[in-house]
């Protein structure tokens, strides 16, 4: 995608798939590379900073032996889930009235 994407759209995505169904890291990691260009080097800090600010919490459930850690979404993460999504809906709306021109800017 030629966009740039700041954190909180990272977010927002992680919270959504998050919110979706508890998940493991590399099943997330893969998710979010369907929408954004991502390196698990990127994905990583980011849930860790979701895990500090109560937005996600973890388990660990056996796999083939060894144990596997899951992200589940929190009461504080759905509410910044549903935040995030209004927030969403409103700059999507903008600039779908822009692309469509709207707004008084006329497409060429």
């Amino acid at each position: 995608m030629a966009f740039q994407l700041g954190s909180a759209l990272l977010e927002a995505c992680v919270l959504a798939i998050v919110h979706r169904e508890d998940t493991y890291g590399y099943k997330l990691t893969q998710e979010v590379k369907q929408i954004m260009d991502v390196s698990e080097s990127t994905l990583y800090p980011v849930l860790r900073r979701l895990q500090k600010d109560g937005f996600l919490e973890t388990y660990d459930q056996p796999y083939q032996g060894r144990n596997r850690r899951y992200y589940r979404i929190t009461a504080a993460g759905r509410t910044q889930f549903n935040e995030f999504w209004k927030q969403w809906n409103g700059f999507r709306d903008k600039i779908d009235e822009v692309m469509n021109g709207g707004s008084g800017y006329e497409q060429r």
